[in-house]
């Protein structure tokens, strides 16, 4: 341990595979393939091969195959182990010196009879996929949350394939619009409890460092504005994105938020996100 730490920390060091290790965490549990990550970070094929290669010697990344690509993720054992030595070492054994660490492993939710939670959803553009999830947890439960969504990069317009849909489905859309993720920060914006992304681009961007550390989860899906072929077949995709939303969404309107601690509360959301069928309807 004496000398994996320190390699560790030196390996962290270095800004670019900093920056790799802090993209697999917002990622975690998800694994990405080594393209996906090279995109995200703008990194050659053969510099990106150095800097998995360093995490993962020192054991800060897992790596598995599939099929014929290379899969990574975050180690959390050791991102865990390198944690509580630290914290053991420097702390010398008094979590209170390493406030307000332990409150945010800790505390739980306040419970659902007391107020009513703030929840984000996040895509790039949010002109579909996060305007769909926007529009069914509104619906679905909008007396227990307060629900709002936004871009990273928005779009000028809400897709009209995507309004379509919702005003099919029987939904209001005459206040939806498309937003910037600058509305929710700063003083006088709303303090969030969830954030999802609900596509990979968007979770693989830097976001803001959110007030109050809200429950943030990943239920990434493919973008149904960029699917080709017929005007049927694009329709399918519309259906595919809002069916998957729309059964993650009654997973998460069914989570018994009153009794998890945050710790259960993440694990179960974690959980919600990594459910890839489709279920279109």
């Amino acid at each position: 341990m004496e000398t994996v730490i320190p390699d560790r920390l030196t390996t962290l060091g270095h800004p670019q595979r900093l920056a790799l290790f802090r993209l697999l965490m917002r990622r975690y549990p998800d694994s990405l393939p080594a393209g996906e990550i090279a995109e995200a970070l703008g990194l050659k094929a053969s510099t990106l091969s150095a800097y998995l290669s360093a995490l993962h010697g020192v054991g800060l990344v897992t790596q598995r195959r599939a099929g014929t690509s290379l899969l990574y993720a975050i180690d959390m054992a050791g991102v865990r182990q390198t944690f509580e030595y630290l914290l053991l070492d420097c702390c010398r054994g008094r979590p209170e010196l390493c406030a307000p660490l332990p409150d945010l492993l800790t505390e739980g939710p306040t419970p659902m009879t007391d107020r009513t939670y703030n929840v984000l959803f996040i895509c790039t553009g949010n002109s579909a996929r996060s305007i769909f999830a926007e529009t069914l947890l509104r619906d679905a439960a909008g007396g227990r949350f307060n629900v709002f969504s936004a871009g990273t990069r928005p779009q000028s317009e809400l897709n009209p394939f995507a309004v379509k849909l919702l005003k099919e489905k029987g939904h209001d859309v005459s206040a939806l619009r498309a937003k910037n993720v600058d509305e929710f920060t700063g003083p006088d914006a709303p303090a969030l409890d969830f954030v999802f992304t609900v596509c990979n681009q968007a979770a693989n961007e830097e976001c803001p460092a959110w007030e109050g550390q809200p429950i943030s989860g990943h239920w990434g899906m493919e973008d149904p504005v960029k699917a080709e072929g017929t005007e049927a077949e694009k329709a399918l995709a519309f259906q595919q994105a809002y069916g998957a939303l729309k059964h993650r969404i009654t997973a998460f309107t069914a989570l018994p938020l009153a009794t998890l601690d945050r710790i259960a509360l993440q694990s179960a959301v974690d959980e919600i996100g990594r459910e890839k069928e489709d279920h279109a309807g």
